[in-house]
């Protein structure tokens, strides 16, 4: 089965190690995700592309167990199909980014803990082709 991006740019992929995208305020060396022309925090207008650290802490996390509004959520499921899911705030040593997470909403999570970049599945296209998206799992300790 053909195999995309969610975001053209958001996460350097197909990779057997994939990394998110962000970028590096030339001025005052904040990072941001995803990516972006200009820094928030200074107004500069020079940043640099960066890959971001594939491993960080899981720093808070919910559970998203009913379909967010259409759009600005773009999952195609019906509503009786939607399957619920983790979202978190991953601690990289670049700054805190929010991700969807791999675990069942069911599963034990605890602030802290060890979490790893994949990249999961996320809709499929009218034409068959997979749509996917970064996720965070929790890493092999």
């Amino acid at each position: 089965m053909p195999q995309r991006s969610v975001a053209e740019g958001l996460f350097e992929w197909p990779s057997d190690q994939p990394q998110l995208v962000g970028s590096r305020c030339d001025a005052c060396e904040h990072v941001t995700f995803p990516a972006q022309d200009s820094c928030p925090k200074c107004g500069a207008t020079k940043v640099t592309t960066t890959p971001l650290s594939r491993t960080g802490t899981l720093w808070t996390w919910t559970r998203q167990r009913f379909q967010p509004k259409n759009p600005p959520y773009a999952g195609r499921e019906a509503p009786n199909e939607f399957q619920p899911y983790g979202v978190g705030y991953i601690e990289l040593p670049e700054g805190r980014i929010e991700a969807r997470l791999t675990v069942g909403v069911d599963e034990e999570l605890r602030i802290g803990m060890p979490m790893e970049l994949t990249v999961v599945p996320f809709a499929t296209d009218e034409d068959g082709t997979e749509i996917m998206t970064y996720a965070f799992t929790p890493a092999n300790s």
